[in-house]
């Protein structure tokens, strides 16, 4: 047994009937394995005077094609080796083991080894008696030319099966179980093939069961577009992608590819499908802005589905596929089944609300609306959202020396929200600390929302603590305002009462290696410049944070989640005490001497 970079160690030899035995003790209520076969049939098959819907391909593409059997989808599928055909034999031995006297229907993606062996084994269920339909799957246009209208498909020349082969093989169960024909449920396989188009990339290649070495490999830093799902080539190489710009890469490549089907809805079906390694959160993300999208080009998205449909073993990557509905298609799509893989249960569709608040848009309308009309909270805290973007791989890099990495990506995150909410609430005379304050309040609940985690809160306390003793400072018993201003001396009570905040909320104490390191030289040096103005007392309070944060380098970790790593985070400074410098200095630069 050998074990691959992929993960588990595997016997490569008998993978196949180890995987496809343990699917069948898993979900011994939906499917058993057919005797003397590499294939599983549904427990509701045979059934008498239904068309069996058989499917199959190679393994690795989990849950195609075994855990898409059960009622109302395949009553039956036949598996190869890895991303190899299943021979006819085991086909035929899968089919008999589904047929309930009312024909076979067959239907794999479009590769030569499929092509041949399915082929073969409807040649001999027909010299049975059993009478058989084939339909291809061709939905990937990356593959291919796109098909010529009333042509057969020519299975040498014509495109590859893909993700799309789920939307095929759910309006095929559907139909069989409805209870149509042989050549009804052909003829309904045929139109969600015609009706379906899939692009994919891929970020990443994947290493088979007991191999050593990746199959195939993406080269770093660079994504592949249109890449097949056994490795085959893209149809072209660009750089690391934003979910957005792949969302908009996927999309792009299939609008103009979409046909105009007659009695169309307007309605597509809709997925987005991960290819092995992509998380969900991921594909959530990317998912968003295809529906973007798919709107703007005045589609509607009906059933969305995002997850694993068709995968390759541990590739990076995922696919879109999307199938234009009519009426018809519709209804099938919409039927029930239950497989292992997938559940759908009658009901009404509920479509994303188009009138919703998006608060990222919002706060990115913001952001673009920067410019030298920002009052001072807002202009000190989006200087200081551009150094630390500047440095969020650094602080990260030392985030992970004993944490888990995130510290940067956080920080820029909560940052953008306090800047959009002070841009948002600022209002009043420059200098005065009732505007301010109140950005600071706003901004840090924004900071500590947006970032979450522990600096999230702490960041949060320390914004929001010192626009509290801004407003208080300006306000009198009365009710009326002081014409005090913001000047050195309030800032530095002001740092005192945060330093006070942020040691209360984390439980932390000077020297234990956090964000106290820097804070408290920085409130020591204001307060011992209280008399000097604020610009140049500032900078000098801020030089002291930078070193002091420099010098949590000889510090072990006595505090949170990195005091578990214990001296491991010795010899590198505290990502949150770094953070913070690197704040209080581009604060500093705002200000004027």
């Amino acid at each position: 047994m050998t074990t691959t970079p992929a993960g588990l160690g595997h016997h490569p030899e008998t993978f196949r009937e180890d995987w496809l035995e343990g699917l069948a003790d898993a979900y011994a209520r939906t499917v058993r394995r057919v005797p003397g076969a590499f294939g599983v049939v549904g427990r509701h098959a045979p059934r008498t005077g239904k068309v069996a819907v058989v499917i199959g391909g190679g393994s690795g593409h989990y849950p195609a094609f075994a855990g898409l059997v059960g009622p109302g989808l395949a009553d039956a599928a036949a598996i190869g080796d890895v991303f190899a055909s299943p021979s006819a034999e085991q086909v035929y031995r899968t089919a008999r083991a589904a047929d309930g006297g009312a024909g076979v229907l067959l239907s794999y993606g479009n590769y030569a080894g499929d092509v041949m062996h399915f082929g073969l084994a409807a040649r001999r269920l027909a010299a049975e008696g059993i009478d058989t339909r084939t339909v291809l799957v061709t939905d990937d246009v990356a593959s291919g030319p796109p098909p010529v209208e009333g042509q057969e498909i020519d299975p040498s020349r014509d495109r590859r099966g893909v993700a799309g082969d789920f939307f095929v093989f759910k309006v095929a169960g559907a139909a069989a179980e409805r209870g149509d024909d042989l050549e009804g449920v052909a003829r309904a396989a045929a139109h969600a093939n015609a009706m379906t188009r899939t692009f994919g990339a891929a970020f990443a290649g994947c290493t088979l069961p007991g191999a050593a070495e990746p199959l195939f490999t993406v080269n770093a830093g660079t994504t592949e577009l249109g890449m097949g799902i056994h490795g085959e080539p893209g149809l072209r190489t660009t750089r690391s992608l934003t979910a957005a710009e792949l969302a908009d890469e996927l999309v792009d490549n299939l609008l103009d590819e979409l046909p105009t089907p007659a009695g169309g809805t307007g309605r597509v079906a809709v997925l987005l499908n991960g290819l092995g390694r992509t998380k969900y959160e991921e594909m959530f993300v990317v998912y968003r802005q295809v529906n973007r999208r798919l709107r703007a080009a005045g589609l509607q998205p009906h059933r969305p589905e995002v997850g694993e449909f068709v995968t390759s073993f541990d590739m990076a990557g995922v696919s879109l596929s999307v199938m234009v509905l009519d009426d018809e298609l519709t209804e099938l799509y919409d039927a029930p089944c239950d497989t292992p893989a997938f559940r759908s249960l009658p009901g009404t569709h509920v479509a994303a609300d188009d009138d919703r608040t998006d608060t990222a848009v919002v706060a990115e309308a913001r952001e673009t609306a920067a410019g030298d009309s920002d009052l001072p909270a807002t202009a000190a805290l989006q200087a200081a959202f551009d150094l630390v973007a500047a440095n969020e791989d650094e602080l990260g890099r030392l985030d992970a020396v004993a944490g888990d990495g995130d510290h940067g990506i956080g920080i820029v995150r909560g940052l953008r929200a306090a800047v959009a909410a002070a841009r948002a609430t600022e209002a009043g005379a420059p200098g005065d600390p009732r505007a301010a304050g109140g950005a600071l309040m706003t901004a840090g609940l924004a900071l500590a929302d947006a970032s979450g985690g522990a600096s999230g809160a702490l960041y949060g306390a320390l914004l929001t603590e010192t626009g509290a003793v801004l407003c208080k400072a300006a306000a009198r018993p009365g009710g009326a305002y002081a014409e005090r201003p913001c000047d050195t001396a309030l800032f530095a009570e002001a740092a005192d009462a945060a330093q006070r905040a942020v040691a209360e909320l984390g439980g932390a104490e000077v020297g234990e290696k956090t964000m106290l390191d820097s804070l408290d030289p920085f409130r020591r040096e204001l307060r011992a410049r209280a008399g000097e103005g604020l610009g140049k007392a500032w900078r000098a309070a801020a030089e002291a944070a930078t070193r002091a944060a420099a010098d949590t380098a000889e510090l072990t970790p006595a505090r949170g989640r990195a005091a578990r790593m214990g001296a491991l985070g010795y010899g590198h400074p505290d990502a949150g005490a770094v953070s913070l410098a690197l704040i209080l200095t581009a604060v500093g630069d705002t200000l004027g001497d």
